[in-house]
């Protein structure tokens, strides 16, 4: 009896540092699994060619699908969404605060990836997937945006007008969490918007920032 009493203490203890350690695993499997490059990597795989050296520099599935055409983008794409939920679900939904943050550090790894010495995308399908599992009408709201920016011909603004509802509308259908989670991925998000892949050039960086935040661009 003793032993078998003493196994299930164990199982218990076990269950316990398990329960403790999840925060902090997500939060670093979030920006170590963001991090991986998918859509880099496809564009070397298939043509040889590194996203960084292509129009403005973006390692983003427009990149992409311009060097490589629609199956590297669709297997990237599905790899990109999937890998902004690893975190979250390490963390675990009993922990709110750190399954918000892994998805924003997710979203921050893929901007700023260590394996591009700091280039990157901008986080949109990483967002989806983490938001999947944290606060899943954020999904859609981001979905919503990529999807009416394309049917328009206007991809930037349609993405920007789902950032600018995403917290509002995720603090309304799914209170303080869904809020925290969109915030989170929001901030790396509007983070690389702005900062894009350089500073700006020339002798008036503030209209530049407000292209950049308005078309996604450095020009019109």
């Amino acid at each position: 009896m003793q032993a078998a009493g003493g196994t299930v203490e164990g199982e218990r203890g076990a269950m316990e540092r398990w329960r403790r350690m999840r925060p902090w695993l997500g939060l670093g499997a979030a920006f170590l699994v963001g991090s991986i490059p998918f859509s880099n990597i496809a564009a070397r795989l298939t043509r040889g060619v590194d996203l960084r050296g292509v129009a403005n520099g973006t390692v983003s599935g427009t990149g992409l699908y311009r060097v490589a055409g629609f199956g590297p983008l669709a297997a990237a794409g599905v790899l990109d969404v999937g890998k902004g939920a690893v975190g979250p679900l390490i963390a675990g939904r009993d922990h709110p605060v750190a399954a918000a943050l892994a998805a924003g550090l997710c979203v921050a790894g893929h901007n700023w990836s260590p394996f591009l010495r700091g280039a990157g995308g901008r986080g949109l399908s990483p967002a989806v997937g983490a938001l999947g599992v944290v606060a899943w009408p954020g999904s859609l709201v981001l979905l919503a945006g990529m999807a009416g920016g394309k049917i328009v011909g206007q991809a930037a603004p349609g993405s920007l007008v789902a950032q600018a509802v995403l917290v509002p509308v995720l603090a309304r259908t799914s209170g303080r969490r869904g809020a925290l989670a969109g915030a989170a991925v929001l901030a790396p998000m509007l983070a690389k918007r702005l900062l894009g892949n350089a500073p700006p050039a020339g002798l008036r960086p503030g209209r530049v920032y407000l292209t950049r935040l308005l078309h996604d661009r450095d020009k019109r």
